[in-house]
């Protein structure tokens, strides 16, 4: 965290990441937490979707954000391939379950558990101490995240082989695999992936993402920092506060690319369950409206699915970009407070 010169500066009870600035076991403990809360709410809102679900008015007209996403993987449907919401109370409640275990992991690695990862029975824990300032420590936890990256993405791909996917081309879901070697298609979308209409494609890419991201994990993990560890490569800049600049940013962008992807691809987000494509608007900013006709959308302040995850995900996406930008230059040294002070000056009355 930015001190600005000062080694004994305080924080107050709202600023929850200078607990864990400098202490691993702390930090592990706030993601196993943090991760507690989110699978409660999706647990808890996936019920809440399916107990006010109404199967004469189309999901993409409902509160059903978590329902279409299941929807989209073929989670739901009867033996008749109708979709009837079967199974969807299963994985909702394993959510619940499953986030008092996380909640209890966070207890115990915040309260219990050594706080800074450099004893406990298990030896290999030091090797994930946070060190902000050594390049082998934080090139070498990057490795492992990568690759836990790079199996969700074969978790996926293998889901959509072994068990199907819906594909709104057939109205009916499917298996799809492409295969894990041919990569060549995706050259061909570098400048059109928004318009991506197969779903062969769309796994081809999530593939090729579990091929790059293991084989940068592994690359990570092997390699140590070569040469002098200058400036140009982070020397000074790689902080807990950089770190968050740069996890802000990447939740920013990928928040803002969903935006556009959502508004109007209907392969990924069929209009089954998302309600039908949407229409950019620009006022003070860029917003999305509904195109088809909305009268029987009840929930979402009368909205369709797609409009109300499109401009959340975009305005999500804005405001961490801001994040970002804030922590960055902070990270770089940059002191806030010279501004008021600097306006001060400027008017001399």
């Amino acid at each position: 965290m930015q001190t600005y010169g000062n080694p004994d500066v305080t924080y107050g009870w709202w600023v929850g990441n200078s607990v864990v600035t400098n202490r691993a076991g702390r930090f592990i403990g706030s993601h196993v937490a943090h991760t507690g809360l989110i699978c409660f709410a999706t647990g808890a809102s996936c019920l809440w979707e399916l107990a006010r679900f109404d199967p004469s008015v189309s999901m993409g007209h409902q509160s059903s954000i978590y329902l279409s996403h299941l929807a989209s993987l073929g989670i739901g449907f009867d033996e008749a391939g109708v979709w009837t919401g079967v199974g969807v109370s299963t994985i909702a409640i394993f959510h619940l379950i499953f986030s008092m275990v996380y909640g209890g992991a966070g207890l115990l690695h915040s309260l219990l558990f050594d706080g800074d990862l450099e004893g406990g029975p298990i030896p290999q824990t030091k090797k994930f101490k946070l060190e902000w300032d050594n390049p082998d420590n934080l090139t070498f936890i990057l490795g492992h995240h990568l690759i836990f990256l790079g199996v969700a993405n074969i978790w996926f791909v293998e889901w959509a082989r072994v068990h199907g996917i819906y594909d709104p081309a057939i109205g009916a879901v499917r298996t799809v695999f492409p295969g894990y070697g041919d990569f060549g298609m995706l050259l061909g979308h570098q400048f059109d992936f928004l318009t991506i209409d197969n779903l062969e494609d769309v796994m081809s890419g999530h593939a090729f993402l579990a091929f790059l991201q293991i084989s940068g994990g592994a690359f990570h993990i092997a390699t140590r920092q070569i040469g002098e560890y200058t400036k140009f490569k982070g020397s000074g800049l790689l902080s807990a506060e950089a770190v968050l600049s740069w996890s802000l940013a990447g939740l920013g962008w990928m928040g803002i690319l969903v935006a556009f992807w959502a508004s109007q691809n209907t392969t990924v987000y069929p209009i089954e369950w998302y309600g039908e494509p949407l229409s950019l608007k620009f006022g003070i900013s860029p917003y999305w409206v509904d195109t088809g006709d909305i009268s029987d959308c009840k929930y979402f302040l009368g909205h369709t699915t797609r409009a109300a995850l499109v401009n959340v995900q975009y305005y999500f996406g804005f405001f961490c970009i801001q994040g970002h930008l804030w922590h960055a230059l902070r990270a770089a040294g940059f002191d806030f407070r010279r501004i008021p002070q600097t306006l001060a000056n400027l008017n001399p009355s």
